[in-house]
């Protein structure tokens, strides 16, 4: 008698190239620390190894930083950065489910109280904030939903005069920043482009 197929489960394509429903801190007090990645559509957290070359960049600048995330899904780069030496961090999550479970995170953690979990949506939050203050944000939106060019000038509204900025991209995508950054370093996966930018002093 034949045997019937075998059916294999169902794999869902994970670009980050982490074990599926879950993302861990890397360095810091936090280390060790692991986030959970829901199926929720747009879901990408970035990857331990973009991650360790990321804050290898920005490790000078950390200690005592104002951090912004604006799509901050698992909540891997705001806490990160917090777990770093970031004096706090507004994390700004659209998904209830998402901004939910960072607020349980956070309450769990040692002076997790560092980190302010805004559920709203990344644009209308921005739109309504004062000007400059943050001295870090961290732009890694559902890349389907091609939102850089909308939100980057109202990110680097918030920034402040020599404040840092990182951006994830497709390939495919040249996101536009305004004029007054500059390329720090860059990198790139088979699925990714990773920058990091800097704001220029004023010309005098």
């Amino acid at each position: 008698m034949n045997k019937p197929p075998r059916r294999h489960p169902t794999v869902v394509s994970n670009p980050t190239n982490e074990a599926a429903g879950k993302v861990r801190l890397i360095g810091g007090r936090w280390r060790g620390t692991r986030l959970s990645v829901p199926a929720v559509a747009g879901l990408r957290p970035t990857s331990d190894r973009v991650r360790e070359t990321l804050f290898n960049w920005l490790m000078p600048m950390l200690p005592g930083a104002r951090v912004l995330d604006v799509f901050a899904g698992s909540g891997a780069l705001g806490l990160e950065a917090l777990s770093r030496g970031a004096a706090g961090a507004v994390l700004v999550e659209r998904d209830p489910g998402l901004a939910d479970a960072l607020r349980t995170l956070a309450a769990r953690l040692p002076g997790g109280e560092a980190a302010t979990v805004v559920q709203a949506d990344a644009l209308s939050w921005l739109a309504a904030q004062p000007e400059a203050g943050f001295d870090l944000a961290f732009i890694d939106p559902p890349f389907a939903a091609g939102l850089w060019d909308a939100v980057l000038p109202l990110v680097a509204a918030r920034l402040g005069p020599d404040a840092w900025l990182y951006v994830e991209a497709p390939h495919d995508a040249a996101p536009q920043l305004p004029p007054d950054w500059r390329l720090h370093r860059e990198g790139r996966t088979r699925e990714v482009r990773y920058a990091l930018y800097r704001r220029s002093a004023p010309q005098a």
